[in-house]
């Protein structure tokens, strides 16, 4: 009786793609966008390691920290629904949905 060989595990399997926690859509790169800025959690007096973050495509973590200060995303927008609910954040997020996730996005 011949032997058979064990199943190959080359090449690993491609990975999904991550998902953006603001526009849903799933790119390749994510980065860590931390929700209070490290600058303000460090006058607040919390550590940098314990402040909250997400993973956010670039055009989205571009967009705002371009349209808010540090100071308004520690304030007023120190979570994701609170960001959805901004209006120039909302339209924006519904623009680049419609955007290919290859596609570098222009932020101004």
């Amino acid at each position: 009786m011949a032997r058979r060989r064990p199943e190959s595990n080359w090449p690993p399997p491609p990975r999904a793609p991550e998902v953006c926690a603001l526009c849903g859509r799933g790119t390749p790169v994510l980065t860590e966008h931390h929700l209070v800025p490290r600058s303000q959690g460090r006058r607040q007096g919390v550590k940098i390691h314990e402040l909250p973050t997400v993973m956010l495509c670039p055009a989205c973590h571009k967009f705002l920290h371009r349209t808010f200060s540090n100071a308004e995303l520690a304030g007023e927008y120190s979570s994701v629904e609170a960001l959805l609910g901004h209006e120039d954040v909302r339209r924006f997020v519904a623009w680049v949905r419609g955007q290919p996730a290859s596609k570098a996005v222009r932020v101004r």
